[in-house]
């Protein structure tokens, strides 16, 4: 593939085909292409349905549609069981995250979640991710795992988004009624004759079916996000992927993640204040891509908080040109308080270090870019 980083989001029916419990009738073939993606360093990221089925048979219900605190505690249950059925087919750590639109909305933790997804991916760790469906109340859920799967791609910064179903992809009418149901391979833009398309789930333990899916790839393709839609019982569509081929439907993205992102930090951030650099931080990250360390850094402007946007600005013999915009790991009052020190410094001076940069590359776009 000629992707980077992907995210692939796995449903319930992959995880637990009969709804009691997990299994790993196409949990290996999944876990077999991961793998292959981690030897062509490839990133992943695992967003994985299934906790609720999992954990289904240990919570008495006593009905095909369990109550909201049934399905909590169900959750609370099956995730431990799902985890534990990833984690056997890997020769490679793997690392859970439980999270919630609120987790996503607030921009700290949002910064948090991202910051601890880095982290995770240089250490060839697999991070795997779930709604914290036995904490979020409904105003604070994202609903299903579809959309949580594009959220989780823009905040990574995703290359490519994959959904992986039980489905082939997209089909011109309904394959479970129409025998001659044609698969759609491309769609190039998703209008709502697409929407229109799409059925149900007849899956009572599952949040999402085609609508959710179609939901996903709109908002992952609006942000430079190629999508696919595959069928995840089919491990020859594995080997389909790995080869750079389409074996399901492909949404089109709208643009590159690189405008999407410079679009972002650029035009919707406003700056709530400024870091002040020497020519040596300039230099280093003009020239070479790098992130900006505390020690580059030689005052501040304005009152900020930590995961606020702020300008970067040198002050050359004529006039301060603003150089870029990023995203600040640190606050102004510690910041002021590290600047013009060395990162292996941060931790004896503040008591913690959050981050060994000041704004790291992946978080910052140049102006002359």
């Amino acid at each position: 593939m000629q992707f980077k980083r992907i995210v692939v989001k796995v449903g319930s029916a992959l995880v637990s085909p009969d709804g009691q419990g997990c299994s790993g009738k196409h949990v290996l073939a999944i876990a077999g292409f991961i793998s292959a993606c981690h030897q062509q360093d490839i990133e992943v990221i695992l967003v994985s349905s299934g906790s609720v089925a999992a954990g289904r048979s240990s919570i008495a219900h006593g009905s095909n549609t369990p109550s909201i605190a049934a399905k909590q505690a169900m959750a609370a249950v099956g995730q431990m069981q799902m985890m534990a059925n990833w984690q056997r087919f890997f020769d490679f750590s793997c690392s859970q995250l439980l999270i919630t639109h609120g987790d996503l909305k607030d921009r700290k933790r949002y910064l948090n979640i991202k910051n601890t997804v880095r982290v995770l991916l240089e250490n060839r760790v697999l991070p795997i991710i779930n709604e914290n469906d036995t904490v979020a109340t409904q105003e604070l859920k994202v609903g299903d795992n579809d959309n949580l799967a594009a959220l989780v791609a823009m905040v990574v910064e995703a290359d490519a988004l994959l959904i992986l179903s039980d489905v082939d992809g997209v089909f011109d009418k309904d394959p479970r009624k129409f025998s001659d149901a044609t698969l759609i391979p491309n769609i190039e833009e998703i209008t709502q004759d697409i929407y229109d398309l799409a059925g149900g789930t007849t899956n009572h333990l599952a949040t999402g079916g085609m609508a959710t899916k179609i939901q996903a790839a709109e908002k992952a393709c609006e942000q430079g996000i190629e999508t696919f839609i595959v069928n995840g019982t089919k491990p020859k569509a594995f080997e389909q992927l790995l080869q750079g081929a389409n074996p399901g439907t492909h949404f089109r993205a709208q643009g590159n993640t690189l405008t999407a992102k410079k679009q972002w930090l650029k035009n919707t951030l406003k700056s709530s204040g400024a870091v002040h650099v020497d020519q040596g931080a300039v230099r280093a990250l003009q020239k070479t891509g790098a992130s900006l360390l505390a020690i580059g850094v030689k005052g501040l402007t304005g009152d900020f908080a930590k995961g606020a946007a702020v300008d970067i600005i040198y002050f050359d013999e004529q006039a301060p040109k603003i150089i870029g915009k990023g995203i600040s790991q640190y606050s102004s009052s510690d910041l002021a308080r590290i600047q013009g020190q060395g990162s292996h410094n941060i931790e004896t001076i503040l008591g913690y270090c959050p981050s060994q940069e000041v704004i790291h590359r992946d978080d910052l776009v140049l102006s002359n870019k």
